[in-house]
């Protein structure tokens, strides 16, 4: 027996068969059309092409011109002595996971530094410690395209392929969506000596990383401390060094006897280290325990004098607590 459809029928299941596809592919086309975030936007701006013309910034003082210049070789002045000037740290623990390398550009240069996601006891945000001029240079106001990368060590091999940069790091990259920088140190018409005295900045992170969560949730935190420390004191300095015998893919650390940059007055703290540019910003710690990885960040990687081994940073003080108090709430880039 042959089955007739009515022409009314036909066109029914026609019209139902139409309806169902579109809504089907209104829903793609949207996706396809929809504008990305900024922090979409951020991790599609770090191709491997543009992480591999990132490079260090950091400071060392020049004797001859008196001035601070911008080289890929931090370090200087003599510190009081010290048990490691630079090694690879192998006992993983907290403080591989929760410091990492900084991507991030300024005007049409690229650069990196290293950074430490620090104690904030909000659900909603993470916050992490960084140098000052990771964040901000006066001819350029703040850094663009910032992000954060922890436990930087496992992608290195990965570099040279294409896709996404982000997609072939062990936890994945976040974006800052808000950088807070001393004011004074913005003041400065350059690196100075008064501005090594707040070389200190945070970056507040929202979820992000492969599973889109928030930073400490998943790689922790350390407490920090805005109290000055004593001569003498045992410190741990850690950072992602890029230049010299460094590469910038493995989490390098020194530990010494704390003292004091005479140049600036004693204003400004020193350990022994031979890490080089890539440094800066990496996380200081006294107390640590090195079995677990865990301490008390106290100061980050700042600036150095060239010729001599050693690495310097700034003294933690009221107004990096009234910084980090800035970060915990606010929503733009912001000097405080």
């Amino acid at each position: 027996m042959t089955l007739r459809v009515s022409r009314t029928r036909r066109i029914a299941a026609l019209a139902a068969g139409l309806l169902a596809a579109a809504s089907i592919a209104i829903p793609q086309a949207e996706a396809r059309t929809r504008p990305l975030t900024e922090h979409e936007r951020i991790i599609a701006f770090w191709t491997p092409e543009r992480v591999a013309k990132a490079v260090p910034r950091d400071f060392v003082y020049d004797p001859a011109t008196k001035q601070f210049a911008l080289r890929g070789k931090p370090g200087g002045g003599g510190g009081g002595s010290t048990s490691v000037t630079g090694s690879s740290w192998a006992n993983g623990g907290e403080v591989l996971a929760n410091t990492g390398k900084v991507l991030f550009a300024m005007g049409s240069s690229y650069f990196v530094c290293s950074a430490a996601v620090v104690d904030d006891n909000n659900a909603n945000r993470s916050i992490i410690l960084t140098a000052g001029h990771c964040v901000w240079d006066p001819a350029t106001g703040f850094s663009t395209n910032w992000i954060f990368i922890p436990e930087y060590d496992t992608l290195p091999a990965r570099l040279t392929t294409s896709g996404s940069f982000c997609a072939s790091t062990k936890w994945g990259c976040w974006t800052a969506s808000s950088l807070v920088a001393s004011d004074v140190f913005a003041g400065e018409p350059g690196f100075t000596t008064t501005a090594t005295l707040h070389d200190y900045a945070f970056a507040v992170v929202g979820a992000g990383g492969h599973n889109n969560t928030q930073l400490d949730a998943e790689v922790g935190s350390q407490p920090v401390s805005f109290s000055a420390l004593s001569s003498g004191t045992d410190t741990w300095l850690f950072g992602y060094p890029a230049s010299g015998k460094y590469k910038g893919n493995d989490l390098v650390y020194s530990r010494g006897s704390l003292g004091f940059d005479s140049y600036t007055g004693n204003q400004t703290y020193r350990v022994t280290s031979n890490m080089t540019g890539g440094s800066s910003g990496g996380p200081w710690f006294a107390p640590f325990t090195g079995s677990n990885g865990t301490g008390t960040l106290v100061s980050v990687n700042s600036y150095g004098y060239g010729g001599v081994t050693a690495m310097f940073g700034p003294i933690l003080n009221s107004e990096t607590s009234a910084m980090f108090s800035a970060a915990l709430t606010t929503n733009a880039n912001i000097q405080v």
